[in-house]
């Protein structure tokens, strides 16, 4: 299917989300979109459909998924994590007990000192929203402890929202990071900085290469459209 560079593949992508039994569908071209896996693509707030419609909206010369993370998002916490609670919830457990955050050097200073400035407030944050305090050690060796509150916290959230955690856990390193971007405790760009202080401290001492510049900017990508899409979660407009 082809198009001008300026003209939606779509004749019609529906500006206002249709109601659909307690949630909002996304019509194009008369039809209301579906997962790849052709289940209804049912979203629990009117702003995450508006916006998922706008991706789609925004499809040109031919659909690129890369261009549509709210859409791939979606599509995730509708085909597959109904099916993956539990392993899902143990995957947040596991980042939980080897969480970034609790990791710290040694030496230099410098570093010590960015560590904790950066982290330290999110451990006291989390001690208190998530009922667990990380031990900080120095090394990658970290004691055994049990994070099964994480995932208990993990279960109890909706398929959107424990769709996201994860998806936010991998791409931070943390559990922590991942929770507090969830409950808008942190931004996105703010998430970003956390994850990033032993890269951003080095890259400070040694320069930057090509490659990790790359990867950070990716990351950036990725953060920014999850702290996107729990925003658009938690409108006020809500049918689930």
């Amino acid at each position: 299917m082809m198009a001008s560079a300026h003209q939606s593949l779509f004749a019609q992508a529906l500006p206002e989300p249709a109601p659909d039994g307690g949630g909002f569908v996304v019509v194009l071209d008369g039809s209301a979109l579906c997962t790849p896996g052709r289940l209804r693509l049912k979203l629990p707030s009117r702003a995450l459909a508006q916006a998922i419609a706008g991706e789609w909206a925004a499809q040109t010369t031919r659909i690129d998924p890369l261009s549509m993370p709210l859409t791939r998002l979606a599509n995730v916490a509708i085909e597959r994590t109904p099916q993956t609670r539990a392993a899902l919830a143990a995957e947040v457990r596991r980042y939980g007990e080897t969480d970034l955050l609790h990791h710290r050097a040694d030496s230099p200073e410098g570093l010590v000192r960015c560590q904790a400035d950066a982290w330290d407030p999110i451990l006291d944050w989390g001690e208190g929203a998530l009922g667990l305090r990380l031990e900080i050690v120095q090394g990658v060796i970290a004691p055994a402890r049990d994070a099964s509150v994480l995932a208990q916290a993990a279960l109890a959230l909706d398929d959107f929202r424990l769709t996201g955690l994860v998806h936010g856990a991998n791409r931070l390193g943390s559990a922590f990071l991942a929770f507090a971007l969830l409950r808008q405790r942190i931004a996105a760009m703010e998430a970003l900085r956390l994850a990033r202080v032993d890269e951003d401290f080095q890259e400070a001492r040694w320069g930057q290469d090509a490659q990790s510049q790359a990867a950070k900017r990716a990351q950036e990508a990725d953060l920014l459209a999850l702290g996107r899409f729990f925003a658009l979660l938690d409108a006020a407009d809500t049918a689930l």
